[in-house]
């Protein structure tokens, strides 16, 4: 590892590195590796929707979302860029759900179906999320037995999964391999050097994250993000271990699943006090509706 580096994996630091217009350069060539884009196909052009005022409120809230959102004009199409760090058992749903609603929000009154943007979803994950071998999945809206027919290409999803990639034997000369290992925390001197002596752009993104590294508020908010994510991850593991302890006690074969049913609605109590719509938390959480308004209606609340 590579010493007083920030995690690039930091939703937080990923949003710097990648969620600014000034710096769009290294986020235009992250969709190119990540799509597969090369020649007349290469993204040239991007427009970025920058979050400027990330306060420490939405940095410390344990179920904030911080993504990147982006749109190229020339190619039509609208991306959104999202690091998970753990599996909160939900990422294919509320994958789908944000990308519907990109999709919706993407219409305007009297627009012409057949002009729509493409909306492409990319998930970097910490965990393994599938169960093949393949680190990038890639997901459309294709016909069951002959799944060459697709219905349409308006909704693209992409998973890359961290586990997988390590064990993946590294191929400098292809750019996603370059990319990846750029932003795993666990990068060597010796793996950093050759590639920022190989690739310009990723040796600018690297400068870039030195300044951020040594950047006394950045640090600030670095950490305030790290703590709230650790707060979080412990909360839903005491509740996991909680769920299981009470199913060994009174003989439950069910008691993983309770740990993970409490997690749930911790999550959705959480998103509760912060004033988000019930719906919403049903999509997010994957709890009934009807549990989220008993919840919102309960003493506690």
């Amino acid at each position: 590892m590579v010493q007083d580096r920030l995690n690039p994996k930091n939703d937080f630091i990923f949003q710097r590195l990648f969620g600014e217009n000034e710096f769009r350069e290294s986020t235009i060539f992250l969709l190119n590796a990540i799509l597969g884009l090369e020649g007349e196909h290469q993204l040239r052009d991007l427009t970025i929707m920058e979050n400027k005022q990330l306060a420490k409120e939405q940095l410390q809230d344990k179920t904030g979302r911080l993504d990147v959102r982006a749109r190229a004009v020339s190619a039509n199409c609208q991306y959104d860029l999202e690091i998970q760090l753990r599996d909160e058992y939900n990422m294919p749903q509320r994958t789908l759900f944000y990308v519907s609603k990109m999709v919706v929000e993407s219409v305007k009154s009297g627009m012409n179906y057949l002009v729509m943007p493409k909306t492409v979803a990319i998930n970097i994950v910490n965990y393994n999320q599938f169960a093949i071998d393949r680190f990038h999945t890639t997901f459309h809206l294709c016909e069951d037995e002959a799944p060459e027919l697709r219905l349409s290409d308006i909704m693209e999803v992409h998973f890359l999964e961290y586990p997988k990639f390590r064990k993946v034997p590294k191929d400098l000369s292809i750019p996603l391999h370059r990319w990846l290992l750029f932003l795993d925390e666990r990068i060597t001197d010796e793996q950093l050097k050759e590639l920022m002596e190989m690739d310009e752009v990723i040796r600018r993104t690297e400068e870039r994250l030195e300044w951020l590294s040594g950047d006394d508020e950045t640090r600030r908010l670095y950490e305030a993000r790290e703590e709230a994510l650790i707060d979080y991850n412990s909360s839903m593991e005491a509740s996991w271990k909680r769920g299981i302890a009470e199913g060994r006690t009174e003989g439950k074969a069910e008691g993983k699943a309770e740990g993970k049913a409490e997690g749930k609605l911790e999550i959705a109590r959480n998103m509760l006090h912060k004033g988000l719509k019930h719906e919403l938390i049903a999509e997010i959480t994957g709890l009934p509706l009807e549990e989220i308004r008993k919840l919102d209606s309960s003493p506690e609340q």
